[in-house]
């Protein structure tokens, strides 16, 4: 049996937005409990540099922000617990959390579970995951050095991934399925720099139709174009980088609460004003989880602060 612990405020989830609505919360002296998951620091671990960061003016990387959040949260006295959360009931009060490791009863839960990257979904792409197949140039791009690697997509993760290599590998192949990138304009300026060297080429209007390679590893992969379905071509290569998107990890709240396309709804009912409460009464939502626009740092970060204001109300009208 699982030994019980209770708390009065449980976050559930360790990145911007977790540290910061922990940081918050403590300062409130709601002596909040932090639950980790399976990933501290969340995503934002595998980002090799932040650049707009506000008061940062040299380059970060996403462990050394989520470090310095980790020992913020901490310095007021957060608890932090290893665990990962399995499941959850929300339809009775105190809350309840089944975890790995431990059970937990809350009176307030702040959900900020993050997301994981999204993949290809096609036949041949499971077969080479783990061998030749990644979705985190920092955890993997060294094993490609002065190799062929392609990256598939167009928004800033897949530009950064690409200029994050540029400096590793030998040549990479950037496929976009649309005729334009969506990353910000910056990137996109350095990343005509490379294509202009060479470094990178682009594709673009075409996507992956399959994975090649044999029972050891990924040799190469064939793409098709958007526009004509008899248009296709095959590259040989060693690696291959998924940048599509992510998917919100809330498949344990997903009877729980109310969503929309696997995303946490908050301010239904507008209780007393909360902007990031669920559909549930004392439970808030913040960062990734809610969020398919905007998905940065700064503003899960910023949507952690407002779910740890609004737990303080909440706790202080319900005690």
């Amino acid at each position: 049996m699982k030994s019980l612990k209770s708390r009065k405020l449980i976050i559930i989830g360790t990145g911007p937005a977790g540290y910061t609505a922990a940081i918050y919360a403590a300062r409130a002296n709601l002596k909040p409990t932090l639950i980790t998951g399976i990933i501290p620091g969340g995503q934002l671990t595998k980002t090799e540099n932040i650049e707009n960061w506000p008061g940062d003016i040299s380059s970060l990387t996403g462990s050394e922000l989520m470090d310095r959040m980790k020992k913020h949260a901490i310095k007021f006295n957060s608890e932090i617990i290893s665990d990962e959360i399995l499941s959850v009931n929300f339809k009775i009060f105190p809350f309840k959390l089944t975890g790995e490791e431990y059970e937990y009863v809350a009176k307030s839960v702040i959900i900020a579970t993050g997301a994981s990257p999204k993949y290809l979904g096609i036949n041949s792409e499971k077969k080479f995951l783990g061998k030749g197949i990644s979705t985190c140039a920092i955890c993997d791009g060294f094993f490609y050095k002065e190799k062929n690697i392609a990256i598939i997509g167009g928004g800033n993760t897949a530009i950064e991934e690409a200029l994050y290599l540029s400096n590793i590998v030998s040549k990479i192949y950037l496929i976009h399925r649309k005729p334009f990138f969506t990353a910000e304009k910056i990137l996109i300026a350095r990343l005509n720099k490379k294509i202009q060297e060479k470094k990178i080429v682009p594709y673009m209007n075409y996507s992956v139709k399959k994975f090649i390679g044999n029972n050891k590893e990924l040799t190469g992969i064939k793409i098709i174009s958007e526009k004509n379905n008899d248009i296709s071509k095959s590259i040989n290569l060693s690696g291959v980088f998924i940048c599509i998107g992510n998917t919100p990890n809330t498949n344990i709240f997903r009877k729980q609460l109310k969503m929309k396309n696997g995303y946490i709804k908050t301010n239904l009912s507008n209780f007393h004003g909360y902007k990031t409460q669920t559909s549930i009464e004392g439970i808030f939502a913040a960062g990734d989880v809610t969020d398919h626009i905007y998905r940065q740092a700064i503003t899960s970060s910023a949507s952690g602060c407002m779910a740890a204001i609004d737990a303080e109300k909440y706790l202080q009208i319900s005690s």
